[in-house]
């Protein structure tokens, strides 16, 4: 038995450089969804709104359900990963908001 490895085939390995960039860029643009927020939070924190929106959240999950049924994607799954990105903004703007009152 040889403790070589198994060669991988030109697909597999083909397919795994597409999700690597596609992880890549899926990073790039959550990071600037999140330059994005945090302008928001700090628009929010200075006119004295509160971190969370449930009406604009509800708004984005019904429009990204769409959005996922419109790509075949499961829209179930997109409202969970909608639900875990808004629920890691609402912190950052809480957090936001304290230190502008802090600073009141």
């Amino acid at each position: 038995m040889s403790d070589l490895p198994t060669p991988i085939p030109a697909e597999l390995a083909r397919l795994r450089g597409s999700i690597d960039n596609i992880d890549a860029a899926l990073v790039y643009l959550l990071a600037e969804r999140f330059k994005a927020t945090q302008q928001v939070g700090v628009l929010k924190a200075t006119t004295g709104l509160p971190p969370s929106d449930p009406a604009r959240e509800q708004q984005q999950v019904a429009r990204l359900r769409e959005l996922a049924r419109n790509a075949d994607l499961d829209p179930v799954f997109a409202e969970k990963f909608l639900a875990f990105i808004v629920e890691e903004v609402i912190q950052h703007h809480e957090a936001i908001a304290q230190g502008h009152a802090q600073r009141d």
